[in-house]
């Protein structure tokens, strides 16, 4: 049976952008841990905002609009609604329930989103985007963001520009504190919820934080990061059944509460690895 507090006394470290955690942060406290922030992706502004500006002003040419994150959403947003309103007959997508939710806040309700998983994959499995010969696409993305999508529509026949509206950055962090409390077992379990991010944290960390995530529970609601998680060596990958925030707490909620041994074996493990 489960318990309503599995995570008393665990430290969770979420690696996700600081303006996006305060939903796991929350849920993390109510099943009773400690979320430990440690963002391994800052989102910036881009330095020049005219080719944003200049593609939005023939948003009348496109068929179809995209966004590809929530993020991509409000840089987005921010800007269009400062030079014009949406053409009516634009019809938007997004990549998964959490863009959509964003494009609610702006009055956008009416938007083709995947309902079982939150990535390109899901998206382009929709039957509206099958048949795409001549439609004009944008999508509305960070910097060097992945080419699944537009590469797929192209391939259907689409026409697609990429319009970007903010910058994806590995942030400058000094990782020497959060290592030591992790050699001291004080984390139990990593957030990832992103392949970027991953490689971003296992940059950060260095040698020493490297092995110390092999032996780390690491949760993630995609399959793509599991993978990455597995082609960078890890060995204790917890993939999550339902998707977002909501789907890796109940991971969480789900896996502390069935491993009642799995902090004492933990420490074990740092102890007999990294103990002086």
């Amino acid at each position: 049976m489960l318990t309503q507090k599995p995570l008393i006394d665990l430290n969770i470290l979420i690696t996700r952008p600081l303006h996006q955690s305060a939903f796991l942060a929350e849920g993390i406290r109510a099943l009773g841990g400690n979320p430990i922030l440690f963002p391994v992706l800052e989102i910036a502004d881009i330095t020049d905002l005219n080719p944003l500006k200049n593609l939005i002003n023939r948003l009348d040419e496109f068929d179809w609009a995209i966004f590809v994150s929530p993020n991509a959403v409000n840089k987005a947003m921010s800007v269009i609604i400062q030079q014009r309103t949406l053409p009516k007959r634009l019809k938007i997508a997004a990549v998964g329930k959490g863009s959509a939710n964003t494009l609610s806040n702006y009055g956008i309700n009416e938007v083709l989103v995947p309902t079982e998983h939150s990535d390109s994959e899901a998206l382009l499995r929709q039957e509206e985007l099958q048949n795409m010969q001549g439609k004009r696409v944008v999508i509305f993305r960070g910097n060097d963001g992945r080419q699944l999508l537009g590469e797929t529509l192209v391939r259907r026949g689409a026409v697609v520009e990429y319009a970007e509206c903010y910058l994806r950055k590995k942030p400058d962090i000094d990782a020497s504190s959060l290592v030591t409390a992790w050699s001291q077992g004080e984390i139990h379990a990593v957030i990832i919820t992103s392949s970027e991010g991953l490689h971003n944290l296992f940059d950060i960390i260095g040698t020493l934080g490297q092995q110390l995530l092999k032996l780390t529970p690491i949760f993630t609601a995609h399959e793509r990061i599991a993978q990455t998680a597995k082609n960078l060596g890890l060995e204790r990958i917890v993939k999550t059944t339902a998707g977002g925030d909501k789907g890796l707490l109940e991971g969480l909620h789900s896996y502390f509460d069935s491993s009642p041994n799995t902090v004492m074996h933990k420490e074990n493990e740092y102890g007999k690895k990294y103990s002086k």
